[in-house]
Parts: structure tokens; sequence; C-alpha cells
């Protein structure tokens, strides 16, 4: 039996280990991807502290990693559209395709959805299985270092595009990996004025390199006094919220303008107190819970975005590491000191 190295939570305790495990067999529909770069998320890191959150989904042992990308090894006797050799990334996102949701075409909320990496064996890893309908080949223009995000690319394009935004006003509240991207997808997409709320100076730093316009640390002024100054009283037109903050995301529902939209993507960890006469039903607001990527309709959007070199992704870049040395990367991760890190399972390059 082939073995390879994988990054696992082994126990039900904080922590990861690297362990030997046997290469996954393919089944007739699937594809083994050997993967060239993985990046980590903050779902990783969730796991890693073992909070409450992962102490209710993990069930160890099981390998992280949800983005990445990589060449297809081998296909399964059943699979005609992926081919061995071709450069690949995936939706990690399982569907089961017969719920109501997938029936209506909203697969990204199917009622029986598996995440590869959390609720199977994910990229942290020298090989992954993936369903090959899963499977997203990526133009060769694509470097891989943006192959290895694209899941929370897909993210970021999802939330900024899940409503109007060419000559928007947008108000970006986090700025961590997803707030960063969503950034410069809005810019890209004709956003005609960022705003980007942030207590950590390096992010502020990073969202004005990404494109922003206004880099606000709502610790040190009023966020929404701010906005409001710079908008003439009338407010931002769109809200993308990143970063599940209560506090941010009241400032956020306080400096968006009546009858603009607010995307919430960001995961808040406790409840969030909301006026909901004064922000959402006397303001006209409309609201919207953002999963996942559409299946497959953000791909496509952002592929083509990446193809036309719209977007400007390379200040999330820093760190690259092994896989044995992922311990440092995730205590930078953890200390807000760094956007991507890849890490190579076959070793760096």
């Amino acid at each position: 039996m082939a073995m390879m190295k994988a990054l696992r939570k082994v126990r039900a305790a904080k922590g990861l280990e690297i362990a030997e495990v046997a290469v996954p067999t393919v089944g007739p529909t699937d594809a083994l991807v050997r993967v060239s770069a993985a990046s980590i998320c903050g779902t990783d890191l969730h796991i890693y502290g073992w909070d409450r959150w992962s102490q209710g989904r993990i069930k160890p042992p099981v390998t992280l990693g949800h983005e990445f990308c990589g060449v297809v090894e081998r296909v399964g006797e059943e699979v005609t559209a992926v081919n061995a050799g071709d450069f690949v990334s995936a939706e990690m996102h399982v569907n089961c395709g017969h719920c109501h949701q997938c029936r209506l075409g909203e697969a990204h909320i199917c009622q029986n959805l598996k995440i590869i990496g959390i609720d199977q064996d994910g990229a942290f890893a020298e090989f992954v299985k993936i369903p090959a309908s899963n499977i997203w080949k990526l133009d060769a223009a694509i470097p891989e270092r943006y192959g290895a995000i694209l899941d929370p690319l897909g993210n970021a394009v999802h939330t900024v595009l899940a409503g109007p935004i060419a000559g928007q006003t947008v108000l970006v509240t986090g700025c961590g990996p997803i707030g960063l991207m969503a950034i410069t997808v809005a810019k890209a997409c004709g956003s005609s004025t960022v705003f980007a709320s942030e207590t950590n100076a390096q992010r502020r730093a990073m969202a004005l390199q990404m494109g922003a316009d206004v880099a606000i640390d709502p610790v040190s002024e009023d966020a929404v006094a701010r906005i409001l100054r710079e908008t003439s009283g009338t407010g931002v037109d769109a809200l993308l919220e990143m970063s599940g903050n209560p506090t941010a995301i009241q400032q956020g529902f306080a400096a968006l303008r009546a009858g603009g939209r607010a995307s919430l993507l960001g995961i808040p960890t406790e409840n969030v107190q909301l006026d909901l006469v004064k922000d959402v039903i006397f303001k006209g607001a409309t609201v919207q819970g953002i999963y996942g990527r559409r299946m497959y309709e953000t791909w496509v959007q952002m592929t083509a975005l990446l193809k036309a070199g719209r977007l400007n992704l390379e200040p999330l870049f820093g760190e690259r590491v092994a896989l044995d040395n992922f311990e440092g990367a995730f205590a930078m991760l953890q200390k807000g000191l760094a956007g991507k890190i890849l890490m190579y399972p076959a070793g760096m390059k």
C-alpha cells in the first residue's frame, strides 16, 4: 500500500500532527490530485485551536486543507472530463444533488453538504481524492499561488457580486485575507470608492495596497462619522461584512445608506445586537447571508477576472513553508502577521 505524508487532526485536543497515511483509493467517479500547494484558512486555525465550533463539527482523525491546487494523478474509470496531467483546483463543498436546494440550483447551500478538509480528508497531504465533478481545470495563465487560494477568493467574489457593484461606494469591515480580496474584486468590478475598516495596522496597510481608497482604524476614530462625512451624509451603497465582529457589524449597518445592501460573510462567535427598525426595516436595506461559492457561477466569474489580469492579489503572499513546518505558519496567522501562507506537501520547490 502506497503511503503519503498528511497534516491531520488526530485527537480531540488543540494542535495538529504530521502522520503517514495511505494514499486515497480512487473510486469510479473520482480524481486523485497530487497537491502542488495548499493554503491555510481561518477555519483551519479554528480547528487547530479546538474551539467550540470545532469540537461540535470535527470528528478526528481527519486530514485538513480545503484551499489548494495540483496536478491530476489519475482518474476513475467513469471519468471523462478530467485527465491525468490536468492542472486543477476544486470546489471542496460536495453537494448531494437531490435535496430541495440542489434541485433549485442552490447547491452551495445543499442540506446534506460535506466539506473536503473538514468532514473528510483534505488537501494538507501529498494527494487528495476529489469527486471529478468538483474538479476545476485551471488556465495555464493562472499562477500556482493564485490557484491555491481560489476557495477564499471565491468567497470574496460571491460576496462582492451578490448585488450591484459598478459605480457603488463600498465598506469592507474586516481585512483578513477574504476582506482584502473583496477590496480588489470590488475595484476590479467598478466600485467608485472602497472604505476598509480594520483594527490591525498591518492589515490596514495591506488594504491600501489591495486598492482601498480609505482605510479606517475604528478604535482610534469614529468610523461611521468618517464614512458619512466622505459620502456627503448618505452612507455607503454596499456593506461587505467579513469580520464577524459584533461592533464592526453594528458600525457597518450604521454606515449603510437607506436602500443599500448588506452582504454578510463573517461568522460571529456571539449574538449580535441590531436595531432592526433603524438599521434594516426603515432603511429598506437588503440583507444577504453569503456562504461559500455559487456552484459554479462564482468559479466562472473569478476565473474570468484572473485571466483578464484584473485582480491584484500579490500583497497577500508572504511566507511559503514545507508541510513539516506548519507550526510556525499557524503561529504567524494566529497573531495576524501574515496574509496567505502556502504550504508544500511534497517539500519546497
